[in-house]
């Protein structure tokens, strides 16, 4: 079976990983920092939180910013149900904005014409969530230009796109965005295992999101609430012991392991080697594929996509959308759906969503195939996946 997605461990990878299992410190010792700060240098951005996953991040992304009860959160239904569900997990109503029809992202009319009707009826979102779908950034400018026009505040997830650009600026440097999250799962661009990073400008917001992945706990004498002595007024704040720390938000055990970090940190040194392999596969597939029923995926000019996904959409093939997914199954190829639009699952239709709300996004996933695509892929198993999806296509 030739998977969709399939990480890349080299053994510089496993003697990083092995050195801090002999090291002393296995969970918050010195990896996590030098993680953090290698990939804000990477993006440009001035601050980056590790997490143990980019579920996690969305989550003290959104904590962070103060999302509430009686609060709204908007993103897209086709995405992974985490870029939806960080604001249930913070008692705040979700709602979405259809993608367009050629990027697949956010459709930034969609949006414009959802928030125009919000504010008549004064019921706008305080967050709202573009996804980089496949690995494409989205229209951020114009996004933030209307965050700054309505008042919301904008994380990126950009799950699917380290190490994209747009106009050549990387994504994650946050110039247009409060917070950007990455994801390090296996099958994304690069791995830590399991883990997430959260990226932003805003050091109020990186100390809020550093404090909530580790139980709200603070040791930072500057953000103490209590002296440990009486003083005058005129003294300074003494120190306080080493012993002392306060919990002073309700946080989380969200932390990224050293072991994890030791691993991401190795595979960020491939970075731009596994992107450029990624766009080379995917102008394999843009020429061979070209002339098949399908419509291919467009990369706007002024991006770089990452190419964490290569999903094409099935056009009149005179075979259903199942038929092909099963027939390249049973051909040993692992082809994927993204994604199931997230209204349509029963935990948000018990919420009050329906079909046709979306139509885009519905129609995306009926006719979305995520073909393989990952730097380890063969010449000879891609072009199996070209020759079969040729044959089942005309016959």
């Amino acid at each position: 079976m030739i998977p969709y997605g399939h990480q890349e461990v080299s053994e510089a990878d496993i003697a990083t990983v092995v050195e801090v299992l002999r090291s002393d410190f296995l969970t918050q010792g010195p990896v996590i920092p030098r993680f953090e700060q290698a990939i804000a240098a990477h993006v440009g951005a001035k601050h980056a939180v590790a997490l143990n996953s980019a579920t996690s991040a969305l989550h003290v992304a959104c904590a962070a910013l103060g999302l509430s009860h009686g609060d709204s959160l908007w993103t897209v239904p086709n995405t992974f149900v985490a870029s939806a569900n960080c604001a249930r997990y913070c008692g705040a109503d979700v709602d979405f904005v259809d993608i367009d029809p050629h990027t697949w992202n956010l459709s930034v009319a969609a949006l414009r014409a959802k928030l125009e009707e919000a504010s008549r009826r004064g019921r706008l979102p305080k967050v709202v969530i573009p996804v980089h779908f496949a690995g494409q950034p989205t229209e951020q400018e114009a996004i933030w230009e209307l965050a700054a026009r309505y008042g919301f505040r904008v994380v990126e997830d950009a799950s699917h796109s380290i190490g994209a650009t747009r106009n050549g600026e990387p994504v994650g440097s946050c110039r247009w965005a409060d917070i950007a999250i990455f994801s390090f799962h296996p099958v994304k661009i690069i791995t830590s295992g399991e883990g997430g990073m959260a990226l932003t400008n805003d050091g109020e917001l990186a100390m809020r999101m550093s404090m909530l992945r580790s139980h709200g706990i603070t040791r930072d004498p500057a953000r103490l609430s209590v002296r440990t002595a009486p003083v005058a007024a005129a003294q300074a704040r003494p120190e306080p012991p080493g012993w002392y720390y306060e919990q002073q938000l309700l946080g989380f055990n969200y932390r990224m392991t050293d072991i994890h970090g030791a691993l991401g940190l190795s595979q960020l040194q491939r970075l731009r080697s596994y992107v450029e392999r990624r766009n080379a596969l995917a102008r394999v597939y843009d020429e061979a594929l070209r002339t098949l029923p399908l419509q291919l995926p467009v990369v706007r000019p002024e991006n770089r996509s990452a190419f964490h996904l290569y999903v094409v959409r099935l056009k009149s093939a005179g075979k259903s959308h199942r038929a092909v997914f099963d027939e390249l199954r049973t051909a040993g190829i692992n082809v994927g759906l993204h994604y199931i639009p997230v209204h349509l699952h029963p935990y948000y239709r018990a919420l009050g969503f329906a079909p046709d709300q979306f139509p885009e996004a519905e129609r995306h996933a009926t006719e979305a195939l995520t073909l393989p695509l990952y730097p380890a892929l063969r010449a000879q198993d891609q072009e199996c996946v070209i020759r079969a999806l040729r044959r089942i296509l005309a016959s």
